[in-house]
Formats: C-alpha cells, structure tokens, sequence
C-alpha cells in the first residue's frame, strides 16, 4: 500500500481522559472498513488500547498507531493517553502528526484536559478539529460547551454544525458548511432538508461561518465587502485556508460510541485538514553545511525520517515508529542515523494498526509506518540517506517529577529489574532511571504515580521482573557551626611492638567541602605521619556525629602531638585522628544541613493563592512573581524533604493545569524538628 503525500492525513486524537479518543478511533477504523466491528475500551477489545496495562486500566497509557482509509484517502491515526502522567506520548505525537483531533465532552464546561490539548496544538502550530463527544448521553449541553470554548479561544471557534436533538438524544446535524442536513440511521447519515427549526441558528452560523472565512483571505474579504456575500465554494477555501493558518477551529459533534456523527467528521477530515504534502517545512540541521534548512514532503528528494516512538518487547524486539519526512524507505537500504553516528540496514517496514503489523515493501514521504531489528537508532533519532546527511531536532519530553528509590522485590533479580528498567526507558523518554550519588540509591523518575506503576507492571509483564518502589532517602549532610580543639591519644601496649599515635587538631568552619592544613611545630609530629591523620579524618567524613549523615564546610588544622620512637606508625596516627575527629566536631556546635530546591511554578491565577499558602507549609519561601501568557510563574525555595510528592499535590490544587520544574539550590541548616526526626529514623 503505497500512497503519495496528496492522498495523507496524518492525524492525533487528543484530549482528556475519558472523553472517548479510543472510541471515536475503534468508529472511525470501522467506518473505513479496517476492522469488521467496534470494540470496547470496557471489554478490552479496541485496536489500540492492546497492552495488558491499558486492556486492566480501561485507559490509554501509550500512543498507538493506526490507519484506515476514506473516499481514497489514507488517514494514520495516532490515539494518545489523555491522562495527566502520560504527556509525553502526546509529544511524539505532536511531531509525527499534521493535524489533530480533541475529543471532549459535551458537559457544558471546558475540560482542563480538553484545554491542555488545544492550547499544545496552537503551540505545535497544528491545525485542529474539535469533536464534542458524548452527544448520545442525558443532559448532553452542546451549545453550553461551545460557549465554553468561545470564551477562552475568542475568534477562533467555529461552530460548523448544529446538533439536531429529539430530547437529550441528537438524531443528526446541519452542516453550515455544506448547506446540508443529515439524519443518522443504522446505515450512515442520510441527507436530509435543513428542518425549519433549525433554520435562525442555520443562518447564523452561516454568517459567522462567513465572515470567519473572509477574515482569512484578503480577496474574499474584499469581494465581502463589495457584494455582502461569499457564495459557498469561497466560505469553503477561506474557511480551510483559516483552519491551515489555525485562525480557525471548527467545532463538530457526534456520539463515538454510537457511531454518529462520525461519518461527517471523516469527511471534514478528508476535506479541510492539511494533506501531507501541505505540511509546513520541518526544520533540520544540514550536516554537511552546518545550516538550518526547511525539509519538504518531497518524495523525489533523498530520503529522511524521524523516529518518534519506540516500542520494546522481549521476543519480537524492538519496533521504531517513523514518519518519513522526505524522499521513500526501502527495505534493504542502508540509512545514516546521524544522532549515533552509524548506519542502519532496514530489514522490514511495517505499516501498524494497533498490534497488527502489515509488512510492506516501501514508506513514501509523508507516511507513517515502522521498522524493526535497528540496533542504534532510538526515539527521537534521525534516519537519512548517507548521501545527503541532515537531523532533526529531538522532541521536547517533560522532565521526571516524581523520584522514587528503586529495590529488586526478590533478592537476586537485581540485573533483571535494572536491565528491564532500562529498556523501558529507552521506550518511553518522560521516564529515567538514575543514580543519586549522595545516597547511593537508584531513582526511577517520571510525571505521577499512575506512570510508575504502570512502568513497573510493564516491567513485570514484558521482562519477569518486579521493582519495589520506595519513598527517596534525603541527601542530608552536617557541618559545624564554631572552632573546636581536639586531642586523639591513641596508645596500645600488646606486650610486643605497640601502637603509639597522638595529634592534637582544631577544626573550623569553611566554605569548601573538606580543608586539611598542617601547623606542627618543632617535628612533634614527624613528617611521615601527617598523610595518614589527613587520611584518618577524610575516612570519617562520610559519618558525623549527630545522626550518621557526611560532613562537609570542614577544615582540619594538625598543630601538635606526639609520637613515640618505637611504637608510632600510620596506622596509629589515623586511629588518634579519627578520635579526634569525633571529639572535635561534639564540641564545635554540630549541625544538620538539608538541600533546599529552587522552584519555578507555573499556575493559573486563581491558584496562585492556594500554591503560596501550600509552600508555606512546606516551609517554603516566595522568591518572586512573573506573568508568562495566561500564567502566573512563582520562583520559591523549598526544603527537599518537604517536595517528594509536590508533582501530585500541585495537581490536586490547580485541577491538574500546574507545572513546575525543582533544581538543587543550596544546602542549609535544618530546624531542631527536622534532626530529631532524622535521629529517631535512624535510631
């Protein structure tokens, strides 16, 4: 099945959890005739949602893939997860799409998820169709939810049909674009007379419809004003030259469930949104010249693509998800990926609908498909033509907000659940496993608590191995806070040869981590001596004396001692500085250091109150306010032990529309509460 970029529509079903992306795809793969019956995301039995996970959850947890095709056009569908953990599926998305679909509710109101997926579509620049779903349930509010929508996107909303409604049920639509009316039956929408009851909000929506495609064209606004009307061919091109330049969203509805009002939204699909072939310049680095330069969906140019997905299994391997960018994919080339610096010969190209994969024997430019058994290339990766080197530029993940410490559930399944864990990361890039070298713990990070337990379910699933999660343990140090003298005498009479050391030290606060100085006076401690009570007091800075935790800001002065002729060695020198060492430091007002975050919070307005009132009770501190867009930004300080579940808490508190980045900041005193807390878990 090869297909030129013309007859393509790439498309990402986006929106909140819930809302019925699966659903609306399991309609719109039916209808196409890719699949001989719907299936159900409650009876775990739609193309898309078919990993164990999604099939238990009844939710997406992972982009799928799939195809069908409509009035000769192939439409690829890419059905991303809708819940707030799973982000980064929509990122890839984004870069493999050319235009998208938002599914929401017809509930009167605009969903945070609903909201959240416009607003990355504008940012994307992606041009998009909004489908009101659910028009099939009681107290269904389409026109309330319209208003919604209008209220927050202004000018760009644009209603193209009116619900034809017989109680709470709509039983099929006019369509202000087409003139038309449809009235669903068990065999598809059949064209009817536009009903005279819908006649006032016909016309309206024409005028508006009207005038919305004028403003998109300066020659038919011209002709607008000179004649007072646009005949319906010229609304038709201004209006999807408005949704191309996203100056204009139009807004649909139908039931997914019940398969209405998709057949019409199939249609616009195929009629308004962007071909392939359309699809603005992707920007990409010209190796050879060092230069920024706009690819184009050409298939007579040399052959580039970007990986946007990767998927692993134990047995089949690993599967990249590509969109061909420029030029054709053969199988039997050999391709330069330029991120890894080598080639790659492609063995099989798939086209992939849900678990299904079609071999197929090429992928022209502006098709989706993926390949198998590549061993360098990975998401994000560019593959090219060796001839004609350039590389994309990576895809913007969010960054893990949630660590928590990783164990092995059964001893000796260590290599098994880190070596899993490891691939699963390599499969999905808003999740990373890292080591905090001040702890020594390994931190498996991602966007919520749903994303790590399904990473570790997939972990059991795909690899046989099973993680404990644990909450982090905190990078506490100790310091002092004053000048103390110590005296080690470390003195051992065996019978034989004995042990003799003695050095007398005085330690200081400083601003480097470890400071070791020499004052002796007169040889009272002989030259050869000195490393090993330098030695002895670096061996006892990993544990201070309050509650185990190392020390840092500490200088070490040796200004006196003794030794004996005989019985003095290194070993007994280290031992006395050791002694010292603990003397030293009960003496000098020890201290508990903990690392405070630098925080940058983006929040709407509303929650702005709430988010500060939370920080002061995480014993935070309000650096500053800025504005960014329609976002409040609040940079603030706050003590690491206070944040390990900030990622779910700032969620809960602003309807999921926070974000926010942590970076370390400092290390500083912590309260009297905090160390005696410290003391009894360590106790």
């Amino acid at each position: 099945m090869s297909v030129s970029a013309k007859n393509i529509r790439n498309i990402a079903i986006v929106g909140h959890s819930g809302e019925g992306k699966t659903t609306l795809c399991e309609a719109i793969l039916f209808n196409g005739g890719a699949i001989e019956r719907m299936g159900r995301v409650d009876t775990g039995t739609t193309v898309s949602d078919f990993d164990e996970q999604e099939i238990a959850r009844k939710m997406s947890v992972s982009l799928s893939a799939a195809y069908t095709t409509w009035k000769d056009v192939k439409i690829n569908l890419l059905d991303c997860p809708g819940f707030y953990d799973f982000e980064g599926e929509v990122n890839e998305a984004m870069r493999a799409c050319g235009a998208a679909i938002v599914v929401m509710g017809a509930n009167g109101t605009l969903t945070v998820g609903a909201e959240k997926a416009i607003n990355q579509c504008l940012r994307a620049k992606k041009p998009l169709i909004i489908f009101i779903n659910g028009m099939d349930k009681d107290n269904a509010d389409y026109h309330g939810t319209v208003r919604a929508l209008q209220e927050k996107y202004k000018n760009k909303i644009a209603p193209i049909q009116i619900p034809m409604m017989e109680g709470s049920k709509m039983t099929g639509n006019v369509n202000a674009l087409t003139e038309k009316a449809y009235r669903f039956t068990n065999t598809g929408p059949e064209e009817i007379p536009v009903p005279d009851a819908y006649r006032r909000d016909f016309d309206e929506m024409r005028l508006s419809l009207t005038e919305a495609a004028a403003e998109n064209d300066d020659v038919l606004l011209e002709k607008y004003f000179e004649d007072g009307q646009l005949s319906r061919e010229d609304i038709i091109h201004g209006i999807r030259k408005g949704i191309y330049n996203i100056n204009v969203i139009p807004v649909m509805a139908g039931s997914a469930l019940q398969n209405k009002g998709v057949i019409n939204l199939m249609n616009e699909i195929v009629k308004y949104l962007p071909e392939a072939a359309e699809r603005a310049e992707v920007p990409a680095t010209d190796l050879e010249k060092d230069s920024v330069i706009g690819i184009t969906c050409d298939e007579d140019a040399p052959f580039a693509a970007q990986v946007f997905k990767t998927a692993v299994d134990p047995f089949v391997g690993k599967l990249n998800y590509l969109r061909v960018c420029r030029g054709v994919l053969k199988t039997g080339m050999t391709v330069l990926n330029p991120n890894t610096n080598t080639e790659e010969r492609i063995n099989t190209i798939y086209l992939v609908c849900g678990k299904k994969q079609t071999p197929v024997t090429e992928l022209r430019a502006g098709d989706i498909g993926a390949v198998n058994k590549l061993q360098n290339t990975g998401t994000c990766d560019t593959l090219c033509d060796v001839s004609a080197p350039v590389r994309f530029d990576p895809i913007p993940f969010p960054h893990p907000v949630l660590y928590m410490a990783v164990y092995a559930k059964v001893r000796g399944t260590e290599d098994k659940v880190f070596s899993g864990l490891a691939r699963l990361a390599e499969e999905d890039k808003s999740f990373v496993v890292v080591k905090d070298h001040d702890t020594g713990e390994t931190l498996a990070g991602g966007q919520g608590e749903v994303h790590l337990d399904v990473i570790n379910k997939k972990l059991k699933a795909k690899f046989g191995a099973e993680a404990d999660f644990r909450t982090p343990a905190i990078a506490y140090k100790e310091t002092i806070r004053k000048t103390a003298n110590a005296e080690g005498k470390y003195k051992k009479q065996t019978g034989g040869h004995g042990q003799y050391g003695h050095c007398k030290i005085r330690f200081e606060p400083c601003e480097r981590d470890f400071e070791f100085a020499e004052e002796v006076v007169g040889g009272t401690v002989p030259k050869q001596y000195i490393p090993a009570v330098e030695k002895g007091l670096v061996e006892c800075l990993p544990h201070g004396v309050l509650a185990g935790y190392p020390v840092i800001r500490l200088k070490a002065v040796l200004y006196d001692g003794s030794y004996h002729d005989v019985d003095s060695s290194e070993a007994a020198f280290k031992a006395a500085a050791e002694l010292a060492f603990k003397e030293g430091l009960k003496n000098a007002s020890p201290v508990l250091l903990e690392p405070l975050s630098r925080l940058r919070i983006a929040v709407p307005e509303q929650f702005v109150g709430d988010v500060m009132g939370d920080l002061n009770k995480r014993r935070g501190r309000i650096l500053g306010m800025d504005t960014q867009d329609d976002m409040q930004i609040v940079t603030a300080e706050a003590p690491k032990g206070e944040l390990l579940t900030y990622a779910t808490a700032l969620r809960s508190m602003t309807q999921g529309r926070g974000r926010f980045s942590e970076t370390f900041a400092r290390y500083e005193q912590a309260p009297e509460s905090v160390l005696q807390a410290v003391q009894q878990a360590k106790a």
